[in-house]
């Protein structure tokens, strides 16, 4: 079952880098990534059916991040859609960072479902979508820096984030939401793609433009 968009619905984008994708920077807000894309694919498609499009992805943010700031930029903006994308700070790879702390993922489904439980309490139509990580050995961004990481870090890093994932479907199926399955969908496009999964994220964790298209692509399949 889709998500109906209805003419003059708002939707809210929101969760961290991969949807912040320099909004700021945007003439309208919505940054150079997958909001972007959906929003045109979305006029292109129906321009009988406005929508009013918003983006309040911030870079590097976790699941405690949202909390702080859910009131004044989701809830108050009474959307009718919110679409979140959060996880992969709330990974194991900061803990190289000087305040490195890991957030084990009863912690993490915690305070997502206390973001979420507001916005179905209101009504509003609800997609999440997982976190991912594709298989890159090289330099990850991070708090600002580059990491440089291996086939071990990948491992630990998988080992943490799957936990997350489940979380992300389980809240999904709880709440009755609407759930793109992004990690399985890049490890799928990695393996029948000859040129590999930097073509999808070139560190493995913040999607190239051929990877933020995918995204849209997806996100369009859940609504109607």
């Amino acid at each position: 079952m889709t998500i109906t968009v209805r003419p003059g619905s708002t939707v809210m984008f929101t969760g961290d880098s991969i949807t912040d994708c320099r909004r700021l920077e945007s003439e309208d807000g919505l940054g150079f990534g997958y909001p972007l894309r959906i929003a045109g694919e979305w006029g292109l498609r129906h321009p009988d059916r406005p929508v009013t499009w918003l983006n309040t992805g911030t870079g590097g943010n976790r699941v405690r991040d949202l909390e702080a700031r859910w009131r004044s930029d989701v809830l108050d903006a009474r959307p009718d859609v919110v679409s979140v994308l959060v996880g992969v700070n709330d990974m194991g790879w900061h803990t190289i960072d000087p305040e490195g702390y890991v957030i084990p993922a009863a912690e993490f489904e915690a305070g997502y479902d206390r973001l979420l439980a507001p916005l179905a309490e209101a009504g509003t139509e609800l997609i999440l979508i997982e976190p991912f990580l594709l298989p890159i050995h090289g330099v990850v961004e991070a708090g600002g820096g580059g990491v440089q990481i291996g086939e071990k870090e990948r491992k630990e890093w998988r080992a943490d984030l799957d936990p997350k994932i489940r979380v992300v479907r389980g809240l999904a199926r709880r709440y009755g939401a609407q759930l793109l399955e992004a990690d399985a969908m890049f490890a799928e496009l990695a393996a029948a793609t000859a040129a590999g999964p930097e073509h999808w994220a070139a560190d493995g964790v913040h999607p190239t433009p051929a990877g933020h298209a995918a995204l849209a692509a997806a996100w369009l399949r859940l609504v109607a």
